[in-house]
């Protein structure tokens, strides 16, 4: 299998995984992703050929780049004590006393491959703590001492790693050596990423100050910037990449996004490109991982050294060993700071000590670290137990995510079941992370559907109450997008009946309305105001539609039903666009326009008829089903006077479209506020709201942009 191939099937993998972690709430994604990955081996045989020598720079160097740009410096600040203990000591004593415990559990594994075993299990994974964090009320303080620590314990994990890599491999190792080298490595690291990115800042500076702010350069840049940084620190000085791109993390999340030359534009586009980087190498990770959990397994079984059940009790054993020197240190250190220092106001609590314990999990660095493992040393020799080192990183990554997805939620404080949690959480629904807020909510607060619901609605208002002879076509464009979102929106909202009468309700105005329109198109037949050719392909439209509706009113076309014409109707006009360039004469051409104006007029009076019948009562019908159909051909008729407008006309139309549409994102907005002033919504979904707008207006400005360029 070629690399490309590979690549493809991995980022797919991660998509499955994306969607799937939205229905199985309670699993963590990076589970997911370990499960498809032992699928794709165990089914498929899927096997990735490894080359330990761009693995690090690959994974390490943009995931510990990244870490640094999101250090919270406020709260990581007070908690800097705690955060460089357990980053750097914790990480030495675990690597010290594991590696000796580890050497004694499994007597036949070198002490050297013991010491980088469980040099590589100290760093831990915010990121899959934070993915349990979302439905489980973690105390903010155990959150970010994690994030904190995982920043600095990649560093000290992946150098104490490395040389007890190094020891194997060459089979020599001084402790005065290795403390020397420690020490230059270190700081010639710090120095190098403090140096280039003080490089990077001044050319983003220099750029700025002559007013080049190219988008998409800056983010190239700065996404090029770990691997720069890396390889400069590894290959040519020697010094330790890690520290080096975690400094220069850290520097550019402390650098003014301002000073550093950086637009609001510039801002937003870099984060939400790492963002979905991070992600895909994170996903990737972990796929990986469980790709070569069958093949390490049966390294191990093939060795005729370690059984299965006997390696996997190493990895359970191992792993309950680091946690309990995790929470061992934390209890002495809570312990220290009380009794001694006096900095800490509460007394050591062990249940304190174990949801930190838990909360550090392994996940993206111990794997990457794992995987970069030689497969020989320099005697040419095989690298000694090297499958049932793999195999114990990855049994004790998944050890702790599973520990962690199910005893967190039962020990943190205020949850019950993991279940309980879960389903009282949409995935569509922002939590408040103000706990004020949340005991506050009460019978008047609305969830985030009926908000945005209210928002739309107040925005069609606007829009309806603006609406004048010049810009009515822009309008109900505009106004369609939106109910066309209303609908969707419910159906992620409403339950099943009240779906199901939405449609019913749908289907039979429908009915109405196309019954008006044929009786349309057969005035227009008979007066003889159209040929038999335009005549023909108007039967022939309506012919399918009404089929359509019929195959609508199955039991099983769910899914398509709602969606009763936008794609339908999309479709019709790609076939009338296709007709009138296939020779169609000029004649037809009109019929076909004065088809379209006339029907919908039809179908709007036959609609309105309908309600006003005595044996109907129009408060049956939802307002909103009814509204969406006459603004549905309202719009086609507006379509159908403005078809094959001059260019400068059309072009006015996209500016009026563009003026609306921001005028309508401005009256979500104040919806937004009545809502919060009314207290009907928090603040911080508020600010959630705020920002949806604020992405839509940016998407709305750049298409115009383009459009303009």
């Amino acid at each position: 299998m070629t690399i490309l191939e590979a690549v493809l099937i991995l980022l797919g993998l991660v998509l499955i995984s994306n969607v799937a972690s939205h229905y199985i709430t309670i699993v963590p994604v990076s589970l997911i992703q370990i499960a498809l990955g032992v699928g794709m081996a165990l089914i498929f045989n899927f096997k990735i050929d490894l080359d330990t020598t761009w693995f690090l720079l690959l994974f390490i160097a943009p995931l510990l780049f990244n870490d640094g740009r999101d250090f919270p410096k406020k709260e990581l600040w007070e908690l800097r004590g705690p955060i460089f203990e357990n980053a750097i000591w914790l990480v030495f004593l675990t690597t010290i006393v594991g590696g000796f415990l580890v050497n004694w559990l499994i007597p036949s594994m070198p002490l050297a491959v013991c010491f980088a075993l469980i040099a590589i299990l100290s760093p831990t994974d915010p990121v899959a703590v934070q993915s349990i964090s979302k439905r489980v009320n973690l105390p903010k303080s155990i959150l970010h001492l994690v994030s904190g620590e995982s920043l600095i314990n990649d560093a000290s994990g992946l150098i104490a790693f490395k040389y007890a890599i190094a020891a194997v491999v060459t089979g020599y190792f001084s402790i005065y050596k290795a403390a020397g080298d420690f020490i230059y490595m270190s700081l010639m690291g710090l120095f190098i990423g403090w140096f280039l990115m003080q490089i990077l800042l001044w050319i983003r500076n220099k750029l700025d100050s002559i007013n080049f702010h190219d988008a998409i350069f800056s983010v190239v840049l700065q996404i090029l910037t770990p691997f720069l940084i890396y390889v400069v620190a590894e290959e040519y000085l020697h010094a330790s990449g890690v520290i080096a791109v975690v400094t220069a993390g850290i520097l550019d999340h402390l650098q003014s996004k301002r000073d550093a030359g950086q637009t609001p534009e510039i801002t937003l586009l870099t984060n939400r490109t790492w963002d979905i980087i991070v992600y895909c190498l994170n996903g990737v990770v972990f796929l990986i991982l469980g790709i070569e959990l069958p093949i390490a397994m049966r390294s191990v079984i093939k060795g005729n050294k370690y059984g299965t059940l006997q390696s996997i009790g190493y990895a359970f054993l191992i792993w309950l060993m680091i946690l309990i020197i995790r929470v061992v240190w934390i209890l002495g250190y809570q312990s220290f700071s009380y009794y001694v220092t006096k900095k800490e106001k509460k007394k050591p609590q062990f249940k304190i000590g174990l949801l930190a314990g838990l909360s550090g999990v392994r996940g993206a660095i111990t794997m990457a670290g794992v995987l970069s493992v030689p497969a020989i040393i320099d005697t040419g020799a095989p690298f000694p137990d090297r499958a049932l080192m793999l195999f114990i990183a990855a049994g004790v990554i998944v050890i702790s995510l599973i520990a962690a997805s199910i005893t967190l939620p039962l020990i943190a404080p205020g949850q019950g079941t993991i279940e309980t949690r879960a389903s009282s959480i949409r995935d569509d629904e922002p939590e408040d992370d103000n706990e004020e807020e949340n005991e506050k909510q009460n019978s008047s607060y609305v969830g985030y559907g009926v908000a945005k619901l209210y928002m739309m609605n107040s925005a069609i208002a606007y829009l309806e109450s603006n609406k004048t002879e010049s810009n009515q076509r822009a309008v109900f464009d505009i106004i369609m997008d939106y109910e066309a979102s209303i609908r969707k929106q419910q159906r992620r909202f409403h339950d099943r009946p009240e779906v199901t009468k939405n449609l019913n309700e749908t289907i039979a105005l429908r009915r109405v309305a196309l019954k008006g329109q044929r009786n349309a198109i057969e005035q227009l037949y008979e007066q003889k105001l159209i040929g038999p050719d335009a005549y023909w392909i108007a039967s022939r439209h309506l012919n399918q539609l009404e089929y359509r509706l019929t195959q609508i009113t199955g039991t099983k076309q769910t899914r398509l039903k709602i969606q009763h014409f936008s794609l339908w109707t999309r479709f019709l006009r790609l076939v009338k666009f296709w007709q009138w360039n296939q020779g169609e004469s000029q004649k037809t051409k009109d019929d076909l326009r004065l088809i379209q104006r006339v029907s919908s007029q039809g179908a709007i009076k036959a609609i309105n008829q309908f309600l006003d019948r005595d044996d109907i009562n129009r408060k049956d019908f939802s307002a909103q089903n009814v509204h969406f159909l006459l603004v549905y051909y309202q719009n086609q008729i507006q379509e159908a006077k403005f078809f094959g407008d001059t260019e400068q006309e059309e072009q006015k139309y996209n500016r009026q479209v563009l003026e609306l549409k921001t005028q309508a994102l401005e009256a979500e907005r104040k919806a937004i506020e009545t809502l919060i002033d009314n207290g009907h919504i928090s603040r911080n979904m508020g600010l959630h709201l705020r920002q949806n707008v604020n992405y839509e207006e940016t998407i709305l400005l750049n298409d115009y942009k383009k459009e303009e360029d």
